[in-house]
């Protein structure tokens, strides 16, 4: 992000109002991204874009365990001791 200031405006219609592309190039803002909004005291508003990650199994590296399993005789039986 530059250190300059990016100034734009938008207009409000109906509950929503839209983030000019040149904000949204400058902050790198993606569908699926969150705007956390807080007014501060003196009456500013303060933005934090959350990004999303990638994916809902993003950080997840599968299953590498030493026992072969059979899925399709086993999915039910997952975890659960039988003897």
């Amino acid at each position: 992000m530059s250190s300059d200031h990016t100034n734009a405006e938008s207009k409000v219609s109906g509950n929503q109002a839209n983030i000019p592309a040149r904000i949204r190039r400058e902050l790198e803002i993606d569908d699926g991204d969150h705007l956390r909004w807080q007014i501060e005291d003196d009456g500013s508003i303060r933005v934090d874009v959350i990004q999303q990650q990638t994916g809902t199994f993003a950080e997840f590296d599968g299953y590498d365990g030493e026992t072969a399993t059979d899925v399709t005789a086993e999915h039910d039986a997952w975890g659960v001791d039988t003897e």
